[in-house]
């Protein structure tokens, strides 16, 4: 396999682990923080809640894409993302920080600072650093809202309906395709060549028709994150550390599924990533709690 596949292809579950080992360390701020998506962790009604809020939001999306309200979507990812740091740096910032107004002006300004680059700057390199952050944050938000059982339903939930609007419906291919047009930071891109500019080429093709990076969904990485925090933060430690043995199992299986998602990738069709990755995600946890139960 040529140099140009095989690097990226690597980077891909370098960059999966990164995000679940970030999520891990984010856990613990987040958790001080008091910050939660759900009241009650174990109601399984909660992965239900989140997919009803997955399929309007989608719906919402898709609506602005098809009568070209691209400035709208852009607003409205670039709020979300806001959002999301302003999550994330205020836990930090609570958790380290003893000046509750310096930690309120310095998490406002490490947000606005991180959106403005994303969107001044949209360059791979800046969006896969900052988009590292996003995913880990947002897995460890919702890795510490939900408990293991809720998070399992999710995510077996999230896989069904991956597979269906990718080979189905295929209104995630018209999704996606509309966000990386726009240039819009929720796609993590993995270029093929050196002197490759996302800003100047998008994912444009190179050599037959080709295209010049790797993409994969922040959704892919987040969603087995928030198992792996699940797992470390509600059930009983192992002995290997600051990971118990059902998020390393975890951490495992989805890295294992990964490497299964690529082999399909590298024939050039878009595949759906959260079958195999929450597949082996769910597998591996399986085996971690084996592991400390018997």
């Amino acid at each position: 396999m040529e140099i140009n596949r095989i690097i990226p292809l690597a980077v891909m579950p370098v960059m999966l682990v990164l995000v679940e080992i970030g999520a891990v360390l984010l856990s613990l701020p987040l958790k001080s923080a008091g910050i939660a998506a759900f009241e009650d962790p174990a109601s399984v009604a909660n992965p239900f809640i989140f997919i009803g809020i997955l399929l309007v939001f989608t719906a919402f999306l898709l609506l602005l894409i098809r009568y070209r309200f691209s400035r709208l979507i852009t607003w409205i990812i670039a709020i979300s993302i806001f959002f999301t740091y302003l999550y994330i740096f205020s836990a930090l910032t609570f958790y380290f920080l003893q000046d509750a107004t310096i930690g309120l002006i310095l998490t406002i300004v490490l947000s606005a600072a991180a959106t403005a680059v994303l969107y001044l700057y949209p360059e791979w390199y800046v969006i896969d650093t900052l988009g590292l952050l996003i995913a880990a944050g947002a897995g460890s938000i919702f890795g510490v809202s939900l408990e293991v059982l809720p998070v399992i339903i999710l995510l077996l939930l999230l896989a069904v309906y991956d597979a269906i609007s990718v080979y189905k419906t295929k209104h995630m291919i018209t999704l996606a395709e509309g966000v990386v047009d726009l240039k819009s930071p929720i796609l993590f891109v993995i270029p093929k060549k050196k002197d490759y500019s996302f800003r100047k080429e998008g994912v444009g093709s190179f050599g037959e028709g080709e295209r010049s990076a790797f993409l994969i969904g922040m959704g892919d990485l987040i969603m087995p994150s928030i198992l792996v925090v699940s797992a470390n933060v509600y059930l009983a430690p192992g002995t290997s550390g600051f990971l118990n043995y059902p998020a390393i199992g975890a951490i495992a299986g989805s890295v294992i599924g990964l490497i299964f998602l690529l082999t399909y990738v590298v024939r050039g069709k878009p595949q759906a990533g959260l079958p195999p990755i929450n597949g082996g995600a769910i597998a591996g946890f399986l085996i971690g709690y084996a592991l400390i139960i018997f």
